[in-house]
């Protein structure tokens, strides 16, 4: 299909939700489908398209002339240009403000006389922007929903309409979150033994019926009935008993990951230029890390949204130090609630030859490199399958959102991880990063990790690989179907 004439090209519009764990995957998602012969335009809201143009410079969404970038605004109230837009704003205001803009679009993509592109012909997603369905009814374009969240977290998601309905959530009080309450095993969701209420997504932990993302995350689980299919950054081998319990509910899902494994067999060089970080990376973690023996570094990395309180900063500080490990450490400036992210002056000269602090890195590079033994993580759904990716074994020490069913399943499940208490006492991030680093079960992890790391790499890197042959599915079977 690699060079149809642009009548027959078809054309995906592909657009993530405004958030840096959503944009990554989303772009890789549609390097592939252009590899496969179809016309993009991706869709970014303006205020992270400016974002992208102050992070990775002026040409970075110049794009191709079949690989277009175009944006759309939001509807929120300015805030910090650099810092990701507070996540229950974006829920409230996105689906209500973007429809328009969003119609508006395919209206002009479409129109022959003023667009030099070829018609529309499908819709990819975000899960979580499933107003974007409304478009497609318009339009009458299939449309597919891709979550960029585990299986098991979306399944952890569809469970929260049951919650509510039994009276597990909104919670009494929120000593709840505390006393105990949330050991309460649920017996009842098919794919998954043995779960906790601690387990779920963590929205469930509120005393507010009308709560933002309680009510959010409802809405859109219930839409996945309506798109034509489900996409999912996973590979069966991970999550088989999952998959099963969501194909009652969506039965066409379409498990194309890990996507870097995908993507990284990409020959067109002009793709890899195309990134959608909105922070600067900083390359020298690279030139450091191979300065390094294998197997000596531990990464530490939160994320693009965790958000962490200054004595909490400090003891990770201290327990990393008191490891007396290697260490590279992304230290986001917006990482402390309200201040500025300030290190001990103390601890940056106890460290000074052993760690280094970035503000952002190439982490995909990071997570492969022979010098990573072992990733402190916040759990992310894109950190969780780059560790499982690179063979990393992790420390887990989940925020928010469905972090907390993906340690659960990195613990228990996949036998890669150990949990780290919320509360962070320099003391256990000390025993902990010596454990994963030197210890027996941390030797345990580490073989647990490779032996994923390959099954991802037959999924994705062989002709007959489970994600390969779901991608040629995926495109045959609903996105060119008449």
């Amino acid at each position: 299909m690699g060079s149809l004439p642009k009548v027959t090209k078809p054309h995906a519009v592909c657009i993530p939700y405004p958030a840096q764990g959503h944009i990554n995957p989303m772009l890789k998602l549609a390097k592939l489908l252009h590899q496969k012969g179809f016309h993009i335009s991706f869709v970014n809201t303006e205020f992270n398209h400016n974002r992208l143009l102050r992070s990775r410079g002026p040409a970075v969404l110049d794009g191709l002339p079949d690989f277009r970038f175009y944006a759309i605004p939001d509807g929120l109230p300015p805030s910090d240009p650099d810092a990701t837009q507070d996540i229950p704003s974006l829920c409230k205001y996105t689906p209500t403000h973007s429809l328009l803009p969003f119609c508006s679009l395919i209206s002009k993509l479409n129109d022959t006389s003023v667009s030099d592109v070829p018609p529309v012909t499908c819709i990819v997603s975000d899960g979580v922007m499933s107003f974007t369905l409304k478009a497609a009814e318009k339009f009458g374009l299939p449309e597919v929903l891709f979550w960029t969240t585990s299986a098991c977290g979306l399944l952890g998601y569809l469970q929260y309409r049951h919650l509510v309905e039994r009276g597990y959530t909104p919670l009494k009080d929120m000593s709840y979150v505390t006393n105990g309450y949330l050991d309460t095993k649920i017996e009842w969701v098919p794919g998954m033994k043995d779960i906790k209420l601690r387990d779920f997504p963590s929205f469930i932990r509120t005393t507010d019926p009308n709560d933002t993302m309680l009510n959010f995350v409802q809405t859109e689980s219930a839409a996945l009935p309506r798109a034509r299919a489900l996409i999912l950054n996973t590979f069966d081998a991970l999550e088989q008993d999952v998959l099963d319990a969501i194909s009652a509910i969506q039965p066409r899902i379409y498990t194309v990951g890990p996507l870097q494994l995908m993507v990284n067999q990409i020959q067109d060089h002009r793709l890899k230029s195309m990134s959608s970080n909105l922070w600067k990376e900083e390359a020298g973690c690279i030139d450091w890390l191979d300065t390094k023996e294998a197997n000596s570094v531990v990464y530490v990395n939160f994320g693009s949204i965790t958000v962490m309180t200054a004595k909490q900063l400090t003891e990770f500080a201290w327990g990393l130090a008191n490891s007396k490990k290697h260490f590279l450490w992304i230290v986001r400036p917006d990482i402390v609630v309200g201040d500025s992210a300030m290190l001990p002056a103390e601890f940056i000269t106890d460290t000074e030859n052993r760690g280094m602090l970035a503000s952002w890195c190439p982490q995909e590079e990071v997570l492969k490199h022979p010098a990573i033994g072992g990733f402190l993580t916040h759990n992310g759904w894109n950190s969780t399958v780059e560790s499982i990716s690179g063979g990393v074994p992790v420390i887990c020490w989940p925020f928010f959102a469905e972090q907390q069913t993906n340690c659960r399943y990195s613990c228990v499940e996949w036998g890669i991880g150990m949990e780290i208490d919320n509360e962070v006492k320099r003391d256990e991030v000390e025993v902990l990063v010596r454990e994963l680093m030197d210890g027996e079960k941390g030797k345990e992890m580490r073989r647990n990790a490779l032996g994923w790391k390959k099954k991802a790499e037959e999924a994705a890197g062989h002709a007959d690989g489970s994600s390969r042959v779901n991608l040629d599915k995926l495109v045959d079977q609903v996105l060119l179907a008449k």
